[in-house]
């Protein structure tokens, strides 16, 4: 992997994040109303081991990366459980593989948990669509459109309500070969970091 091209990739996620970033500090503050906007920097190393794999820390990792800028917005909820979003990511590939992908999502977030007092906490599940601009080197027949999937756990300290750190599954798959045959394509385990507003 050229480490140039790594900083360089990074660099340009960064610098999006400071804009977006800018942009949320410069709109009027609407005061002390909740945040329904979030911007999320990410990065993921990139396995083909299975799902479950993945999940259960058995997977063996490949020389792949990648690194992405998600938007998202609250669209809903159910009382104070469950928040609902919608969520639109760019993420660029690396190492092994070089290409862009596009993800849409909704998001749903389970909000409570009984330590949230000292470390607010919140689990997201997301489905949607996934597009790669091109076949996928190490994925299971290389398709370009596949299902998505996202699991995230995130963390704020109360005093920073805006700001998450989050520990990301980033999964392409063909829903047990429903896309065009493909099974198990590529998961991505990494961490990030959102800033709410």
């Amino acid at each position: 992997m050229d480490r140039r091209f790594f900083e360089g990739t990074f660099d340009t996620a960064l610098r999006w994040f400071r804009l977006l970033l800018g942009v949320a500090l410069l709109l009027p503050a609407a005061a002390a109303a909740e945040p329904q906007w979030g911007a999320t920097l990410f990065g993921a190393e990139l396995t083909i081991s299975s799902f479950g794999d993945t999940l259960f820390g058995e997977a063996s990792y490949d020389d792949s990366y990648l690194v992405g800028l998600g938007l998202s917005r609250k669209v809903g909820g159910y009382k104070d459980l469950i928040g609902f979003e919608v969520e639109g990511q760019a993420v660029k590939h690396f190492g092994d593989q070089d290409h862009e992908e596009f993800n849409a999502l909704i998001v749903a977030r389970w909000l409570p948990f009984p330590w949230d007092r000292f470390l607010d906490t919140s689990f997201a599940v997301g489905e949607g669509v996934s597009y790669a601009t091109a076949d996928p080197y190490l994925e299971d027949k290389g398709q370009q459109w596949l299902n998505y999937i996202l699991l995230e756990i995130a963390f704020a300290v109360p005093s920073q309500p805006r700001w998450d750190l989050v520990v990301r599954v980033h999964h392409r798959s063909g829903i047990f070969g429903l896309y065009n045959g493909v099974r198990d394509a590529s998961n991505g385990l990494g961490v990030g970091i959102r800033y709410r507003f």
